[in-house]
């Protein structure tokens, strides 16, 4: 057993034990995991606060003092130790509840402490509850400066493991991992990065000597981890690339061309053109595709995959398209049969509410090939669904589906099939050379010819006549306005009261019989909500009063006004998709954030980005840096970027470096096969989890 791979309760200290919570609580199984948990800030014990000028709020302070009174006092049960700590500006309480009579007796009131710990008041007092002492007169030069700060647990602190139980732990491990910390990046790599060793660089961070290492040797395990990140990914890619045959489509036939010259009424615009020649090399290149669309709602996604699936048609293939609702998927399905009625192109649709004796015709015809195109829900992955001929897959808003579901289109077909994800939600391009690293990625950045930009403005409740009669003159023109509450749980009873009172003041506002006013929300069931959308859709009402269900799916060109109530409690990317759902026909139309008067900070800084641009991607950027990687897409709660030190937000030009090391490695390299890259190979093998999900897009 390698020395990094020893169970961490045969750390002296750790025990039994304590190992249970730390795997609970930390995820720290092993010696190296231990390791790998470093502090998340430092205490410059150099930094020394008056008690009059300390502030109270900081976390940690850092003070220097005499004790000149000392009482021990009990109330009922408990006794505590209290102290006085003076110094020429002021004095505050220390107080200890436990080791009472050993802190008494070594505490001197003529010496001078170092005092470091978390200022709190109590009964208008301001006290420190058992802080850090040391006696001036005893710092010397191997006196740590910088104290490391660990990340812990109620759970934890309660067994004796707080920041300072940890860092004693730390430091009784690091004398025993000398020389036993292998090197994980080859020699090249950091001679040309100028990188301290692995070994150095874990010591370092923990107990650092100065802020020049620390900065030197964050670097290191920075880029480490952002390197794995990749390698992880393009090795993935690269394999694949070689490994999995894909069909190929060579022919561009009567399908496709007939849908392009006769029933395309508009030319594509330049970016839909260079999407769709890119899509067409890798399905005739030989190998399997796995590509990622991106581009923002109205760019013309949906006709793009439409066309791609057309060439799997001409070549003898089937072709599924599979999105995350029944209302999207309807929308999908009526939208395609549509435009290739005539053309001789089987389509189906495919949805949990398909009734049985039909579902049951739709694959027996689906396995006969009867069926060319399959459109649906997550009903397209159940086992008993066979295709005869699979080819081609689109993914309708990837991020919505588990890579789990996604994998199952793969065993559909003896090969796995060209898969094109696809996304309304723009992503940043250090997210996505960091996410997507095994996806060729496209993007339709250009919004089709006639598109009017989405007017938004910020309004406040005391506006709200305003806003109302600004909704009656859009509705005399004939235009129709959603009205959208958010709803952070569905079964929260606050969240529905927010939309029924938001209903009831709109109903007093536009009152029968002159208008008519739909409502939709998650507590619904499905046929209630259809019912609803659809008197909307076909402009039965005037008025949509819902929460987010809208904001993927819904497509009424005739809608010009997107009211959004509360706006300062949706995050960037969720106001950016509902704007997406108005400015679909030729009309001028509007965007209106309703908020209170009091915004925090991040929410003014939410509404100022929407009111300043209907740039998705400079949105996806602003979203990436308020909100950070964990909190996209669910990221965080996916495990994807569970990073330990790196920022992909701050860290791009890292981002960068690692990504093109890998790329450099893989081109000279593409087994990891030569001696230097053993350390690679030896990452790659130990780091296997079963099935290669990193495969699938």
């Amino acid at each position: 057993m390698l020395f990094l791979d020893t169970p961490i309760e045969f750390l002296k200290g750790v025990g039994p034990a304590r190992a249970q919570l730390l795997q609970r609580e930390l995820d720290i199984f092993t010696y190296g995991d231990f390791l790998e948990h470093f502090p998340y800030r430092y205490i410059d014990r150099s930094q020394i606060s008056t008690i009059r000028d300390m502030n109270i709020d900081e976390p940690y302070v850092v003070l220097r003092g005499k004790i000149d009174e000392m009482h021990t006092i009990t109330t009922g049960k408990t006794t505590r130790l209290s102290a006085r700590l003076s110094d020429a500006t002021g004095a505050l309480e220390l107080v200890w509840f436990q080791g009472i009579k050993w802190i008494k007796e070594s505490l001197k009131s003529d010496v001078e402490y170092i005092v470091m710990g978390k200022p709190a008041v109590f009964n208008g007092h301001i006290n420190i509850a058992h802080p850090d002492l040391e006696r001036a007169d005893r710092e010397s030069a191997t006196s740590k400066k910088y104290i490391p700060v660990y990340s812990s647990t109620e759970k934890l602190k309660s067994k004796g493991l707080n920041s300072k139980g940890i860092a004693k732990l730390m430091e009784q491990l690091l004398y025993l991992a000398k020389d036993k910390v292998p090197e994980t990046l080859p020699v090249d790599l950091i001679r040309k990065y100028k990188l301290p060793s692995r070994a150095n660089a874990i010591e370092v961070i923990h107990f650092p000597r100065n802020a020049h290492d620390i900065a030197l040797s964050m670097q290191r395990m920075k880029f480490e981890e952002l390197f794995f990140l990749q390698l992880d990914y393009q090795y993935a890619k690269h394999d694949r690339q070689r490994r999995t045959d894909g069909y190929l489509f060579p022919v561009v036939g009567d399908h496709f061309n007939r849908f392009y010259n006769e029933r395309l009424t508009f030319s594509l615009t330049n970016a839909q053109k260079r999407v769709v020649k890119e899509i067409r090399n890798d399905m005739k290149s030989g190998h399997q595709m796995n590509r990622l669309l991106q581009g923002d709602v109205g760019s013309g996604k949906t006709l793009v995959a439409l066309l791609c699936m057309l060439i799997a048609v001409d070549n003898g293939f089937q072709a599924c398209m599979m999105a995350p609702t029944e209302i999207l998927a309807t929308q999908h399905y009526l939208n395609i049969a549509k435009m290739l009625e005539g053309l001789g192109v089987s389509v189906e649709l495919l949805t949990g509410s398909v009734k049985p004796a039909a579902k049951r015709k739709i694959k027996e015809r689906l396995q006969r090939g009867e069926i060319d195109l399959l459109i649906g829900t997550h009903a397209v992955i159940e086992k008993d669904v066979q295709f005869k001929n699979l080819g081609f897959v689109v993914i309708d808003e990837q991020h919505r589906f588990g890579v789990e579901q996604r994998s199952k289109l793969w065993t559909k077909n003896v090969r796995p099939p060209h898969v094109l994800v696809m996304t309304a939600t723009p992503i940043p391009r250090t997210l996505a050379m960091t996410l997507y690293g095994d996806l060729d990625c496209s993007v339709i950045d250009e919004l089709p010819p006639g598109r009017k930009a989405v007017k938004t403005i910020h309004s406040t409740d005391a506006q709200r006549l305003k806003v109302f009669a600004f909704m009656h003159n859009e509705i005399a023109k004939g235009r129709q306005i959603y009205v959208v509450y958010p709803l952070i749980e569905e079964s929260s009873s606050l969240d529905l009261k927010d939309l029924m009172d938001g209903y009831e003041s709109i109903v007093r506002e536009f009152p029968l019989p002159q208008y008519q006013i739909s409502i939709v929300h998650g507590q619904m069931d499905s046929a209630a909500k259809d019912y609803e959308m659809n008197r909307f859709k076909i402009g039965q009402t005037q008025i949509m009063v819902s929460t987010t269900v809208i904001e993927v799916g819904v497509d009424v060109p005739n809608a010009t006004v997107m009211v959004i109530e509360n706006a300062e409690r949706f995050g960037l990317s969720q106001l950016h998709q509902l704007r997406g759902r108005v400015g679909r026909g030729g009309e001028q139309s509007y965007c209106i954030l309703m908020t209170g008067n009091k915004l925090s900070n991040s929410g003014r800084e939410r509404i100022n980005t929407m009111v300043a641009t209907t740039d998705g991607f400079r949105i996806a950027e602003a979203d990436l840096k308020l909100r950070g990687p964990g909190d996209l897409q669910g990221l965080q709660q996916s495990g994807i970027l569970q990073l330990k030190l790196a920022d992909i937000v701050n860290d791009e030009p890292i981002v960068r470096a690692a990504r093109q090391s890998v790329q450099e490695i893989l081109e000279k390299d593409p087994d990891l096969s030569q001696i230097e890259h053993g350390c690679l190979r030896l990452y790659l093998n130990r780091n296997k989890r079963g099935f290669a999900w990193g495969k699938i897009s």
